[in-house]
């Protein structure tokens, strides 16, 4: 039951997936280069919205990217070996625009065709990787590639395509001080664009001036927020391919809350402590900016604890710990295991989930390629609906779904790299 949409032509089955519903982003913002692909409907870099109930303020225009000397050095990456289909296999570590608004490093892969550059250059495919953790030593540069993630890059290197792979602000940073702001849609994208103009400043003429993202769920929201602040690279920016994509946060939690409202105890356990991890990803990736909230506010007591390893530990094994103890007091009573009922009221949650994390906000009218599924239980069909919706209203109409009600949160990927690959070659062709 697989079907090519567009935007417009959302089947019923799709919007029924799951239940529950969101609010709307409507976050200004304008840029100037070439592809921008972004329109805040005024065209004077002003605007703003209500999104769920939280007033959007407008933002200024997306600042060029014009950092100095951008790479502070790069060294070879191993712990994947790339050499059969790599020229280069790079850790690049690079200047961008942080969350708190001044320059810092961050880190990312570089991996370059073993064959010859064409005379336009190589184009640059990013990859967004997925959830790993807000601590440094869930950088995925620091770890071995997943083996259908190596068979993805693999293809694009012998396509012709640089991969440049982020592992996004705060992750495997230098200076091991600053936290990953977790689905922070500006702070992912501006990750993205300043690795791609580290990464062409590296290269020089072995690279064209075209680049597009692909990115899997919190990395198909990083692509869609490379969409709406590419201007900020000022190149040639050709589309977004976005795989389960992370948005409209509050309907996800509302929507796994009310799946398992009625099951057993024991049986609410697992989509729980999802929730619960990601919440206490979000609750890290804010410590140290500004108004950033507690553990306390966002979780009961006994959830506070495990939530705040976070900090320390990666989203793999906090997700086991939330789950082992929630298994244990299934027994008697989940209560004390729990996020806060109000959490999503607690004003730093809130203009996060309505606002800070919302891609799609402004118009954007460069091509995005959507992929979802219909059982995917961690990014539910709902909100990639609301998604959609929401972005049609704001003027986005080149949005094309492809949907399949079998698909889960990882076959939406693992079954799609072929049409991945396709996607990329047809955005964005070799010269």
């Amino acid at each position: 039951m697989k079907k090519t949409l567009l935007t417009v032509l959302i089947s019923s089955a799709f919007l029924l997936t799951a239940c529950g519903g969101g609010g709307s982003g409507d976050e200004s913002a304008s840029g100037s280069g070439n592809g921008t692909g972004v329109d805040n409907g005024a065209g004077d870099g002003t605007g703003g919205g209500d999104n769920g109930g939280v007033i959007v303020q407008p933002e200024p225009s997306i600042p060029l990217n014009n950092i100095a000397d951008p790479v502070v050095r790069t060294e070879a990456y191993t712990e994947t070996n790339m050499t059969s289909v790599a020229g280069e296999s790079l850790v690049m570590t690079y200047k961008m625009l942080g969350v708190n608004g001044q320059e810092v490093q961050a880190t990312s892969l570089v991996i370059t065709p073993k064959t010859a550059a064409p005379v336009e250059g190589w184009p640059i495919v990013v990859w967004a990787h997925g959830t790993t953790g807000v601590a440094d030593q869930c950088a995925p540069s620091r770890s071995k590639l997943k083996v259908e993630i190596e068979g993805m890059i693999t293809q694009l290197l012998s396509a012709g395509y640089v991969v440049v792979a982020p592992d996004y602000e705060g992750l495997g940073e230098p200076s091991g001080n600053e936290f990953h702001p977790f689905l922070n849609l500006k702070s992912e994208a501006y990750s993205i664009t300043d690795a791609v103009v580290a990464a062409r400043h590296y290269l020089g003429v072995k690279v064209s001036n075209q680049w597009m993202a692909v990115g899997h769920s919190q990395g198909g929201h990083a692509a869609l927020g490379a969409a709406q602040y590419a201007s900020r690279a000022n190149l040639d920016y050709k589309g977004a391919v976005a795989v389960a994509p992370a948005s409209n946060l509050q309907t996800i939690f509302n929507t796994g809350k009310q799946l398992v409202a009625n099951l057993p105890l024991k049986d609410q356990v697992s989509t729980l402590a999802s929730l619960n991890t990601y919440a206490a990803l979000i609750t890290a990736g804010m410590q140290g900016q500004a108004a950033s909230p507690t553990y306390a506010q966002v979780f009961e007591t006994n959830a506070a604890t495990i939530a705040a390893q976070a900090e320390t530990i990666c989203s793999e094994p906090l997700g086991i710990d939330f789950n082992t103890k929630m298994a244990t007091a299934a027994n008697t009573s989940l209560s004390g295991y729990l996020t806060q009922s109000d959490f999503m009221q607690v004003p730093a949650i809130s203009t996060f989930l309505n606002s800070t994390s919302q891609p799609l906000s402004v118009k954007v009218t460069t091509p995005v390629k959507i992929y979802q599924g219909g059982s995917d239980t961690t990014v539910p069909a709902n909100a990639t609906a609301d998604l959609i919706t929401n972005a049609t209203k704001l003027g986005t109409t080149n949005i094309v779904l492809t949907y399949d009600l079998a698909w889960n949160h990882s076959t939406a990927y693992t079954s799609n790299i072929p049409n991945i690959i396709a996607d990329v070659k047809s955005l964005m062709p070799i010269q």
